[in-house]
């Protein structure tokens, strides 16, 4: 409703004014906020002219309107609290912007804005917090690029492969594909799973030279494919057992006679103080001892007195002086391997067969750069070349020698074989008196288990004579059942029976049977015992008709070899030590 042309004069009115001094003391000018406008400044300044109060009811409907939608929209305040808090007449903040000036009512907000303005709120709040120094900044810059980025490594080479051919005892071979940094150990354990062998951790890898006529066993850690690269086209690799490879750690004082082994400290002389001089590097032992020399580029051999250190071979040329300046060096530990002589005598002219060879490693097919020596016996061959191999690795030797033994403490319970339910309820039962009883004593239960098998077959025995059908004709199989064992090498010589000996250790308890060269119907054992290799006949006998087997002249008989060998390897019997190891060769 307006009055048109009405006089202004009631705004000056005592009562009028009154009450809008009593109601509101500040000035016209205070009321206006974001959304009311300034009033006119003809309310003020001209009283005189009239009041549309239509207008004045529209704009004051406007201005709550356009309150309302700037109050939904406000944005966060540098306290975290949305300006609609604010009471709608509070002035704004300085250096902030009113919110009809910052956005209009027709323009939506984007939400990538809000989220700006939520991470500017985060860092005003964790700025007041102390500072952490940052450790690793050129990690975390923003400019930094990141650790490892796909490119930032180099290209890992690919697993080299390469085939190895290797050879055994009986001639066959195999070949076998390994990567670059499989291991002697790495490469027996594969041959042996594909062999069906058992693994007793006496397999060794033999690099064998025929045209120089050396061989030497590789120790567990020297990687094959580096080892063959060194060999020429004639070498090969065999596939052997070597029962004596660790023995020296097992009985020292077998290996390392007294007079040959001097000591810059005080000894004891103990088994285990003589194992940690030679592993302790910053002892100095020494094998002392004359060898037979051959000069080089010569066929003459000399005595000389020699002497092995850390720092190599030396030889004295005064007599048995060891100072220096009569000790000539004749080999490097470090560049040289040590090898065996295969055939010292007819090559080259040894004067005994005991040779060994230390070969430098850059030699392949040149016999003049080897330096070939030779001992008077067994025992002092076996004792410089085991010398040699712990002073030139050390601790890597008793390494590989714990390993397997580790292994085998892990796996203990898992070593014997899983008996099924119905061999492990069967007992040892004695049926000789009126009752039964059960046999406890082990001892008792396995001699009665070969009296029962002797029973047997001479109930077998007596029925294939009787003319009835026997299943098995142990008359037969007697003679021809020792042929299926490891241990039996048929037709073969003295002579090669005592190099296989060599070749696969000469431990105590190491034997074979082969077949008699001087009688056609008797049996040789061949063992070996303190380093040295005899020779057993076993001859047969008969008895009631049936044939026997016996070492003893008939005092201990078995009815077959394998009888035999069991018996002695359980019992010393006539023998100077148990049968603890056989020789056996494996078709690869």
């Amino acid at each position: 409703m307006a009055l048109a042309g009405g006089p202004d004069s009631f705004l000056h009115h005592p009562y009028y004014q009154g009450q809008v001094e009593q109601t509101s003391p500040r000035r016209p000018g205070d009321l206006a906020g974001p959304g009311f406008p300034a009033p006119p400044d003809r309310l003020a300044n001209h009283q005189e002219d009239d009041v549309d109060l239509e207008t004045l009811v529209n704009d004051m409907d406007a201005s709550l309107e356009s309150l309302c939608a700037a109050a939904e929209t406000a944005p966060l305040l540098h306290n975290g609290q949305h300006a609609r808090g604010r009471p709608p007449g509070a002035r704004p903040l300085q250096g902030q912007v009113a919110p009809r000036q910052r956005l209009q009512r027709s323009q939506p907000m984007h939400i990538l804005a809000v989220r700006r303005l939520q991470q500017e709120d985060q860092q005003l709040r964790t700025s007041s917090l102390p500072a952490i120094p940052n450790p690793f900044p050129e990690l975390c810059g923003p400019g930094s690029p990141p650790a490892l980025t796909p490119g930032s490594l180099p290209p890992g080479p690919a697993a080299a492969k390469q085939d190895v051919k290797v050879f055994s005892e009986d001639g066959t071979s195999k070949v076998v594909e390994i990567l670059a940094d499989t291991t002697a150990r790495d490469l027996c354990q594969l041959l042996v799973y594909r062999s069906h062998c058992v693994d007793d951790n006496s397999w060794t890898l033999v690099e064998h030279h025929p045209h120089l006529g050396l061989e030497r066993c590789l120790e567990d850690h020297e990687l094959v494919v580096q080892v063959e690269s060194t060999m020429a086209s004639e070498s090969k690799f065999l596939f052997r057992k070597n029962y004596a490879k660790y023995e020296f750690f097992k009985n020292p004082t077998n290996f390392f006679p007294e007079q040959m082994v001097t000591w810059c400290q005080q000894s004891n002389g103990s088994q285990t103080q003589l194992l940690q001089n030679f592993l302790n590097s910053s002892s100095c032992p020494e094998i002392q001892g004359f060898l037979h020399v051959k000069e080089l580029g010569r066929k003459s051999w000399k005595k000389l007195y020699v002497c092995l250190r850390r720092s190599g071979l030396y030889c004295s040329t005064k007599g048995a002086s060891k100072e220096p300046r009569h000790l000539q060096l004749l080999a490097d530990l470090e560049d040289s391997r040590i090898f065996s002589l295969m055939a010292g005598r007819k090559q080259y002219g040894a004067p005994t067969d005991y040779g060994f060879c230390i070969k430098p490693n850059r030699v392949r097919n040149e016999a003049k750069e080897l330096r070939l020596l030779c001992a008077e016996d067994e025992q002092s061959r076996t004792c410089w070349m085991t010398a040699f191999r712990l002073l030139k690795y050390g601790m890597l030797l008793y390494q590989n020698y714990r390993i397997p033994q580790q292994r085998k403490a892990v796996l203990s319970p898992f070593s014997t074989p899983v008996r099924s339910v119905s061999e492990n309820s069967l007992v040892a039962m004695d049926f000789s008196g009126q009752t039964g009883r059960v046999i406890e004593n082990p001892a008792e239960a396995q001699s009665a288990a070969l009296e029962e098998g002797h029973a047997w077959r001479k109930r077998s025995t007596r029925m294939n004579i009787l003319g009835s059908q026997s299943p098995l004709h142990p008359s037969t199989l007697s003679t021809v059942i020792h042929r299926t064992q490891h241990w039996f090498h048929g037709r073969i010589s003295r002579e090669e029976s005592h190099r296989i000996i060599k070749q696969q250790g000469l431990v105590d308890g190491l034997f074979l049977l082969r077949d008699s060269q001087s009688n056609p119907k008797a049996f040789v054992l061949t063992l070996c015992h303190h380093q040295k290799i005899k020779n057993f006949q076993i001859l047969p006998c008969e008895d009631d008709g049936q044939t026997f087997f016996s070492l003893d002249d008939g005092n201990t008989k078995f009815s077959d070899l394998i009888q035999l060998v069991d018996f002695y390897q359980l019992n010393k019997g006539v023998l100077p030590c148990r049968l603890k190891h056989h020789c056996i060769r494996v078709a690869l």
